[in-house]
């Protein structure tokens, strides 16, 4: 009874909560309350769950005769058919709510700066159908968190947070452009972009760049937190990991594509920790 609901809101899958949630805790750390605001970061944990949840049963409802078309979504509860339009969208209500809920635990500074995000969400499944760069537009919706975390905890808006958000997007396009090498086939034969078709065979090339650019803004931002040599090192066993996925990736291997995507979560627990030394030693 409930399977199709859980599947639909891939709450068996975590890694996209987990994707959705790092950039709020580096917020959160990098602005010094990795420890001193624990209960933030857990309700910001909580956020990302159900919020992840309801983009996905959004992207899931504006996508179903799409979803139809590609293999790899073609069983999804809406495309399917085990779940209709109308519970489909009771569900996103649901969802919502949760969210909401964790809304107003946020100072009104944070919680502006999170219902700012809204307009970029509503949109974000429409670009693969007018850019070759809807992992462009993932990055701008799935970094958000970062503005917010800080914003939570600093109560401003300042360069390291712009930083720290715009080297998130250079890393959610990386990571997105390996996840989308599962589907290249499919979205060529159904007219769907994304940026690795794009790419084509630079696509180790063009993830190597992204990455590249999100460590350099992030070490722009750890320097102004913490003027200090040594809190780069902080960022090193990132780099190192984020290096891995480029030269062991397998372009042609959608198993490898997807394995390499799903390590991220430890690519974001080691941006975290690099956060919370940088953030708790300049506090």
């Amino acid at each position: 009874m409930f399977r199709p609901y859980v599947l639909l809101a891939r709450l068996d899958r975590p890694i996209g909560w987990w994707l959705l949630f790092w950039p709020c805790a580096w917020g959160v750390a990098l602005a010094g309350g990795a420890f001193a605001r624990f209960d933030l970061i857990l309700w910001m944990l909580l956020g990302a769950v159900a919020m992840r949840g309801a983009g996905c049963v959004y992207n899931d409802i504006v996508d179903r005769d799409l979803d139809a078309q590609v293999e790899r979504t073609r069983g999804r509860p809406l495309a399917s058919g085990a779940v209709s339009l109308r519970a489909a969208w009771a569900w996103l209500l649901l969802l919502c709510a949760i969210g909401f809920a964790v809304l107003l635990k946020l100072p009104l500074i944070a919680q502006g700066v999170a219902v700012a995000s809204l307009v970029f969400v509503a949109a974000y499944p429409f670009m693969k159908r007018i850019t070759w760069w809807p992992q462009a537009w993932l990055g701008i919706v799935f970094s958000w968190g970062a503005l917010v975390g800080w914003a939570a905890v600093a109560r401003e808006v300042s360069a390291p947070m712009l930083l720290l958000y715009a080297g998130t997007i250079a890393w959610v396009i990386g990571y997105d452009t390996i996840y989308a090498l599962q589907d290249r086939e499919d979205d060529a034969l159904i007219g769907v972009r994304s940026s690795a078709l794009r790419l084509g065979r630079h696509v180790r090339a063009g993830v190597a760049g992204f990455y590249a650019v999100a460590l350099a803004l992030w070490s722009v931002a750890v320097w102004i937190v913490r003027p200090d040599p040594l809190a780069f090192v902080a960022l090193v066993p990132a780099a190192i990991h984020l290096a891995w996925q480029v030269i062991a990736l397998e372009p042609e291997d959608g198993a490898d594509a997807l394995d390499k995507f799903r390590s991220n979560r430890f690519a974001g627990l080691l941006v975290f920790l690099a956060c919370a030394t940088v953030g708790t030693g300049a506090s």
